[in-house]
């Protein structure tokens, strides 16, 4: 028999491609802010949660707004150069727009975000790929905090444990992570059903611009601010960033 036309395979995980109109949305957004607040910071992140930045957003957005999102587009809207830039300086910011960053615009004074940001970090379970900061060693016995349904689980990320009259026992010590050793994904998820969080989620401000002051930097680096890009290697930079069917998964999630 003949396969039908009407018999298509629909993948419910596909999601539409971020496009021109949301990187344009971005770089309006990044001006716009450009021209309501004094101060401006390059934060980089450590251990990046996004529901920590989401509170972060709740908590300043009465004077301040956070956004992060694909480093090229956020350069486009501060500007890359002299020419292109918004404010004086700010060419300067947008160099430092590389890795794991995203811009602050706010109305409270430099000193006092500094000062914030030297004092805040926030502890999260750590994921695989992380140096572990500690040892950490289960003793034998009962895990009462577990389900006896659970234990097939536990013994398959690779704990010693069996049932005894109903109740998770570890039948021998178990060391789950070394200091200064790379966390497996199994070894990041034990570390999570114990309860035993060690990452740090903190804001690293890189670098910050105000109206008043213009361009400071707060954590040395290699960059040349004098240094001039080849100006149709911008032009070629610029079509790739606002490119309509770029596969860049890098996640804007401003409100």
């Amino acid at each position: 028999m003949p396969r039908s036309k009407r018999d298509k395979k629909v993948s419910l995980t596909k999601t539409d491609r971020k496009g021109l109109a949301w990187k344009q949305r971005i770089v309006d957004d990044i001006r716009f802010c450009v021209g309501k607040y004094p101060n401006i910071f390059v934060f980089q992140v450590q251990n990046m949660r996004n529901s920590l930045l989401k509170d972060l957003r709740q908590e300043w957005k009465k004077n301040s707004r956070f956004i992060f999102g694909k480093n090229r587009v956020m350069q486009i809207g501060l500007g890359r150069t002299k020419s292109e830039e918004v404010e004086p300086e700010l060419y300067k910011l947008s160099k430092r727009l590389t890795g794991q960053v995203g811009l602050l615009f706010t109305d409270k004074s430099k000193e006092e975000v500094l000062e914030w940001a030297e004092n805040y970090w926030a502890v999260e379970y750590a994921r695989s790929g992380f140096v572990a900061t500690e040892t950490v060693t289960l003793p034998a016995g009962p895990l009462e905090d577990f389900a006896h349904s659970m234990e097939p689980h536990l013994r398959s990320l690779g704990l010693p444990t069996k049932l005894e009259k109903g109740i998770v026992t570890l039948y021998s010590d178990y060391t789950v992570c070394e200091e200064g050793k790379v966390l497996t994904p199994e070894q990041a998820r034990i570390l999570k059903l114990v309860g035993k969080p060690m990452a740090k989620f903190r804001l690293t401000m890189k670098c910050s611009w105000t109206k008043s002051e213009g361009f400071q930097l707060h954590v040395e680096d290699d960059v040349n601010d004098e240094e001039q890009a080849d100006s149709a290697m911008e032009e070629e930079a610029e079509a790739e960033a606002m490119d309509d069917n770029d596969d860049d998964d890098d996640e804007e999630d401003d409100e």
